[in-house]
């Protein structure tokens, strides 16, 4: 399968899983859209990572279709630890989790993260399962906390846990994302996401390390902490790309405060001219479901309006029902919306010339005359992929091929 011209310029993540990880599930997948595949080093062990990307070379090289890997550390996300079954909890039941995240016992609820008890203090809130969940710390008696439930729910094996306005001690590469990296440097990786990132040394020392070990990857940085909002600009400019990851973010982060957030690192990405994701959720409905709900398409097609680069989807892919119809509805949302966009006339002639670079005069030139010109394509000579992305920041109709050495 080769593409022609007319691909869709916001480009679809799709993130590598059960659902599909097989040849004839990720062929469809890359026939109806995918640009990208995301592997969750949080679910995965460097085995199962070979076997991945392993497995995404094969089906790309039989479809003759470039499809481009992303590894997404798992970063300090604390979790609850091994729980043999579920367990149901009510509004006001009293139960202890513990920082012992060996505990064998029925009494207490085990928790992946030893400083737990360190780093909480009575009347904070802990947030389980991305908030479905939420419980209020009545007392601590290292290892234990003592919480009350505040809603119905259940508690499961691995779910994630969120600390709202908690400084929690855990360094930004873990010791898991350091054994990932040491293996990942070995491998046909594109880009690297960094989770959890809180300021711009983060990516500094995510980008040394790689550095030491010889490669030039590509950092991601993932927004998805109050204090990574609250240092955005700088963020935004030590990283090469962005992402808005709206899980955490959302849990971290009063609800109504999120789609702001979202224009607002949409908006400091295109004016830095740095390429930006908006991921989570937005077809969590088609996991179980065929088609999504009217409201989701509205999320994807505003995300496309507000300047996104691309979209992702998380468990739509990789433990939903319908991989490939997530796919493929994706990319046709992601057309309409560029066609509309690409309907008002206004759009490029409205980019500001006023403290641009001579660089990017001579993009923004080039993309008007191609407008002008009905032009087929156009096309650039580059080295590192710089004069290509100034030339995507103008948001042109025409398609933009670029060639290296």
């Amino acid at each position: 399968m080769k593409r022609d011209l007319n691909f869709a310029r916001t480009k679809i993540i799709g993130t590598l899983g059960p659902a599909s990880r097989n040849p004839e599930v990720l062929t469809k997948m890359m026939s109806a859209g995918l640009d990208v595949v995301r592997l969750n080093c949080s679910h995965s062990n460097p085995s199962e990572l070979k076997d991945s990307i392993k497995l995404v070379q094969q089906v790309s090289a039989e479809c003759e279709n470039p499809v481009a890997i992303l590894a997404d550390l798992g970063g300090p996300k604390i979790r609850l630890a091994i729980i043999p079954d579920d367990i149901p909890v009510q509004t006001g039941q009293i139960i202890t989790l513990t920082a012992d995240s060996n505990y064998k016992g029925n009494d207490k609820i085990p928790a992946g993260y030893p400083e737990l008890a360190e780093d909480l203090k009575p009347g904070n809130k802990i947030l389980i399962d991305d908030g479905l969940v939420e419980l209020i710390v009545d007392s601590i008696n290292p290892p234990d906390i003592e919480c009350r439930v505040l809603n119905d729910g259940v508690l499961k094996s691995r779910k994630g846990i969120n600390l709202p306005g908690v400084e929690i001690s855990l360094p930004s590469l873990t010791k898991k994302d350091r054994e990932d990296i040491d293996f990942l440097v070995t491998q046909p990786i594109d880009y690297i996401a960094l989770s959890f990132v809180r300021s711009r040394d983060d990516i500094r020392e995510l980008r040394k390390l790689l550095e030491s070990k010889g490669r030039d990857i590509p950092i991601i940085a993932k927004i998805e902490k109050p204090e990574a909002v609250a240092n955005l600009e700088d963020i935004i400019r030590e990283a090469d790309m962005v992402m808005v990851a709206r899980g955490d973010l959302g849990v971290e982060m009063p609800t109504e405060e999120v789609p702001i957030i979202q224009k607002r690192i949409i908006a400091e990405c295109n004016r830095q001219n740095k390429p930006v994701i908006t991921a989570t959720q937005m077809l969590d409905s088609m996991i179980t479901n065929p088609r999504p709900t009217r409201a989701e398409a509205s999320d994807v097609a505003n995300a496309v309006f507000d300047g996104t680069d691309a979209v992702m989807l998380s468990g739509e892919t990789s433990v939903g029902h319908y991989p490939v119809e997530c796919v493929s509805i994706m990319d046709e949302i992601v057309r309409a919306a560029e066609n509309h966009r690409s309907s008002d006339s206004s759009n490029l002639h409205s980019r500001k010339l006023k403290g641009m670079s001579y660089e990017e005069s001579i993009c923004h030139s080039a993309c008007m005359m191609a407008e002008e010109n009905n032009a087929a394509a156009i096309i650039c000579l580059t080295d590192k992929g710089r004069t290509a992305l100034i030339l995507s920041r103008f948001r042109s109709s025409v398609p933009v091929i670029a060639f290296t050495e």
